[in-house]
């Protein structure tokens, strides 16, 4: 198979879809890998580097997308990377397609086959693929919180630890799966009080097998959300709901009613975010204020720090790349029903249900057209 990774051309992102080691594990079972010239100059890899390991350098992107038969990406396509999809064309890559119409749209008409990484399943039911990410993300979100915290970004000039004799920050988390519980993680080591809300007591469980007493662990209904989100100085939306929107849980009145300079940071602006006055932003420019309270939205966290997050997304992703090289992507998605859920869209049809729903598409079952 002819395997193609362009370079990422989202605001500040320099992950890349493949390390040279990774390249390596494909080209040293005789598949073609087309690199985009400098796609790895972002996290310290040159083109050499990826000469080293047996691929190919193209002068541009339009290259790579003529020549592959799978795109290898990290982010969703831009608007001028759809248009150089091809029909037939595989594309395996983060989409997050229920908040982005357009994406779909544009998908859609490009008669390509489009795996997504974050709808991609394990036996155990969690998201393999969207883990290390959100693993990131999650870490990151206290980082950013903390900074946006000082006064010279808007927040209230507080310290997330305290010193002695002075409290420290209270930090409420919304959510405890994966992204949340890094966030706790973090949190806790720096000192901070942290709550965690969720709806599933096995989910509090497990958190409190982990953390124990230095979380306060409590189930989330509209009145606790609210009682938590308005007393905290930060809060960190890290919200999901597989394939679908994330649910607008913090509206825009409970924005209103919080403490000056408190901060939120919302995790699940992929999914079109968790508070209702979230909006994307980026690395470039990464806050702003609703009132008197500052939003971080940056919709692509982990490119931040590129290096780490290429790496853990591609020992995610090896295998399943691997896969729909040796077999072919109908063979790969037909041999694992948790690779054949990463199926969004196949030649103009929907094959995701949560996207099919929030879109109002048609939804095709995608086992049908693997059967």
């Amino acid at each position: 198979m002819k395997i193609g990774v362009p370079k990422e051309i989202k605001n500040h992102e320099y992950r890349v879809g493949m390390v040279p080691a990774s390249v390596r594990e494909l080209t040293r079972r005789n598949h073609e890998v087309s690199v985009e010239t400098s796609a790895g100059v972002g996290i310290g890899f040159s083109d050499d580097d990826y000469i080293a390991a047996g691929a190919t350098i193209a002068a541009s992107a339009d290259q790579v997308f003529a020549e592959a038969d799978m795109i290898v990406k990290v982010k969703e396509p831009l608007a001028v990377e759809r248009a150089k999809l091809r029909s037939g064309q595989v594309l395996f890559t983060y989409l997050h397609l229920a908040p982005d119409p357009e994406q779909t749209a544009d998908l859609v008409k490009s008669d390509s086959i489009c795996i997504a990484y974050e709808t991609v399943t394990s036996n155990s039911g969690q998201l393999p693929l969207l883990a290390p990410m959100s693993e990131v993300a999650g870490r990151m979100s206290i980082q950013a919180g903390a900074h946006s915290l000082e006064k010279a970004q808007g927040g209230r000039g507080v310290l997330l630890a305290g010193v002695p004799g002075v409290a420290p920050a209270k930090v409420a988390i919304i959510g405890g799966g994966v992204v949340g519980r890094n966030a706790a993680q973090m949190a806790i080591g720096m000192g901070a009080q942290v709550t965690i809300l969720d709806n599933s007591v096995d989910s509090l469980r497990r958190l409190d097998a982990q953390f124990g007493a230095s979380a306060q662990l409590v189930y989330s209904t509209g009145d606790s959300l609210k009682e938590y989100v308005l007393d905290a100085d930060l809060v960190i939306g890290a919200v999901l709901v597989p394939g679908a929107a994330a649910p607008k849980l913090v509206t825009k009145k409970m924005i209103g009613n919080m403490k000056s300079g408190s901060v939120v940071v919302d995790v699940a602006i992929d999914q079109g975010g968790c508070f209702e006055t979230s909006k994307a932003t980026t690395h470039q420019d990464p806050t702003y204020m609703v009132g008197d309270v500052v939003h971080y939205c940056v919709a692509n966290m982990p490119g931040g720090v590129a290096r780490t997050s290429s790496f853990a997304l591609n020992n995610a992703t090896l295998p399943y790349i691997i896969a729909l090289a040796e077999k072919g992507w109908k063979a790969a998605l037909a041999d694992d029903a948790h690779l054949l859920n990463g199926l969004n869209v196949h030649r103009g049809q929907v094959t995701n249900e949560a996207v099919a729903k929030n879109l109002n598409y048609d939804f095709v079952d995608p086992r049908t057209l693997v059967a």
